[in-house]
């Protein structure tokens, strides 16, 4: 057996140094090349959303079935993310990065061309997997052809920009779709981004060659990827079957069991798939559990988001998403502000400021009622949790990625991956729960003297806002970190 990697290399510079110098003049075609892939994996959460119920009419999908368009991405995402950074370390990331972005592109016009229920899901799944492979090799790229500490802060801005910006074009987006065209091209969409990335990344983006030496570690990946989908199984079907339904707990139980037999694993081999020193340095620690948390509360705030806009404001699909642009907005500013800021005063007091706005937005939340309006009552919670992804996001990735050797790129960008996702699917699943619970209390004891539709509402917004009770642990907690895990940074050489 080999023997087990016990300390954290410490090579100097290592991680600051890329394996190949990107090409004269091509850092900027190579960052956008990276942005159109993240940007395809976000939409892709959220954009056939909108189209459910066209989708259901065309392909006749039963209620649980239309609900596994949507889940078999997650699943399979979920599941092989892990798997997929790895894999590019060792195969070489610009290979996995393209064969990522081929099989998502031909999944997609195969769903968009689908005649049956069942050839959809399929390749729902299949999108989910490529995107697995695809999305941390594109991040692992993003890494080595930005050597240059202040341009690599530059450039996970722009990234963290293009991941806020996924969730809210896709519901603007698919509605545009839907409305103007049809529901498949909200699949179809992908192919042309995906055909452009392709043909200009060998172009731009140079082949860097595996670390000499590399090994897959087999027991690793079947293990990861066993106890990742299992895992997100059981919470993505306790949305639609509750807790304690068999299939439920099974898949959570199995899933915890495997991870652990995983971290066992891991600390007994020399090339693990998730180094478990990654862990060792307390503020990439404090990074991976800060970015699990604040998308547990994120993607929550999207969803109970909509759940007001529509049921109680009763606005269209279209004008929900338009509505969303706020957010993204102020992401988009505060992300530019940090670029900026980060050099002269490291990742600590940002993440704390960030932690602080994204409080009161769960705060906020709570204060939902029947009377509530979207500018009084959901525009200024959507303006704070905008300004603090802007700020929490690029001093995320700085902090987690420093440090991290060229050859395990891939491994760490994959786990930042799968904690955005873990974290949006668990803390997704556990605040519905609780809205769900609230509001059918609700429902059966609404006001005195309250009409159907007065009630139906109330039920609403009581249940969302018991559910982002939750929500404010999640941020409290990433304030927590912020304040007594991360330590201070000095600030770069000549960052004034």
């Amino acid at each position: 057996m080999a023997e087990p990697r016990t300390t954290e290399p410490v090579t100097p510079g290592a991680a600051e140094r890329p394996a190949v110098a990107p090409a004269r003049g091509s850092s900027n075609v190579v960052l956008w090349l990276v942005l159109a892939c993240q940007l395809m994996v976000g939409l892709d959460v959220t954009i056939v959303n909108v189209a459910l119920p066209k989708i259901q009419e065309s392909l006749h999908f039963s209620t649980v079935g239309q609900s596994w368009v949507l889940n078999m991405y997650s699943l399979t995402f979920g599941g092989l993310v892990l798997l997929g950074g790895r894999v590019g370390d060792i195969l070489g990331r610009r290979r996995v990065f393209l064969g990522g972005i081929v099989v998502f592109a031909l999944a997609s016009l195969l769903g968009g061309l689908s005649t049956q229920s069942w050839e959809l899901i399929v390749a729902r799944g299949v999108q989910g997997g490529a995107a697995a492979f695809a999305a941390p090799s594109a991040l692992a790229l993003l890494m080595v052809n930005f050597p240059d500490q202040a341009q690599r802060t530059r450039a996970l801005a722009a990234y963290s920009m293009v991941t806020a910006l996924g969730t809210t074009v896709g519901l603007i987006l698919g509605g545009v779709l839907v409305e103007w065209a049809s529901w498949r091209w909200v699949l179809f969409i992908n192919v042309p981004v995906a055909l452009i990335v392709v043909l200009l990344t060998p172009r731009f983006i140079r082949a860097v060659p595996p670390h000499p030496g590399s090994k897959f570690d087999f027991g690793g990946a079947v293990l990861s990827t066993a106890g990742m989908g299992l895992l997100v199984y059981g919470f993505v079907h306790a949305v639609t079957n509750g807790w304690g339904s068999g299939p439920t707990l099974a898949g959570l139980v199995a899933g915890v069991v495997l991870l652990a037999a995983f971290l066992v694993v891991e600390t007994h081999v020399s090339q693990p798939v998730t180094p478990l020193w990654f862990f060792r340095d307390r503020n990439r620690a404090g990074g991976y559990a800060t970015i699990f948390l604040l998308m547990a509360a994120m993607f929550s705030l999207y969803f109970f988001g909509t759940q007001f806009m529509e049921n109680v404001l009763g606005y269209s699909p279209f004008r929900t998403g338009l509505s969303f642009l706020a957010t993204t907005v102020m992401a988009v500013i505060a992300a530019r502000a940090t670029a900026k800021l980060l050099p002269r005063f490291g990742a600590r007091p940002l993440l704390i400021v960030a932690a602080l706005l994204t409080v009161g937005g769960s705060v906020w939340m709570t204060q939902l009622g029947a009377g509530s309006s979207y500018l009084g009552s959901l525009l200024g919670p959507l303006l704070m949790f905008g300004t603090g992804m802007g700020l929490s996001f690029p001093s995320l990735n700085v902090a987690i990625l420093a440090g991290i050797r060229p050859q395990e790129a891939g491994a760490a960008s994959g786990l930042v991956q799968a904690m955005q996702f873990a974290g949006g699917t668990i803390g997704l699943s556990v605040l519905v729960t609780t809205f769900g619970t609230a509001s059918r209390n609700a429902l059966a004891h609404p006001p005195v003297g309250a009409l159907a539709g007065t009630a139906a509402h109330y039920a609403v917004t009581h249940g969302i806002a018991s559910a982002y009770i939750v929500g404010v642990i999640c941020t409290a907690a990433t304030l927590l970190i912020a304040a007594l895990v991360i330590r201070k940074q000095k600030p770069a050489p000549g960052a004034a």
